[in-house]
């Protein structure tokens, strides 16, 4: 039983950038190179954004000034 969901799994589920690759006609490391590389680009990219909206409102808290509520008086 292990071996037919291990055999399963191998054949499905890891095998799908070789099967891709074999669709394509490109060779599989060239492949799972590009895949890797860009994994990392998409999750730098997110920091970058993360960073960017973090800087806009620093300057919009600095640029900003809150008025007093009149509930304050």
């Amino acid at each position: 039983m292990k071996d037919k969901i291990r055999n399963f799994t191998e054949n499905e589920w890891f095998n799908v950038i070789s099967r891709f690759a074999d669709k394509l006609g490109v060779r599989v490391v060239k492949l799972r190179l590009i895949f890797i590389y860009l994994s990392f680009a998409t999750f730098g990219l997110t920091f970058i954004g993360y960073f960017i909206m973090l800087f806009f409102f620093w300057v919009k808290d600095c640029l900003v000034v809150k008025r007093k509520s009149v509930f304050d008086l």
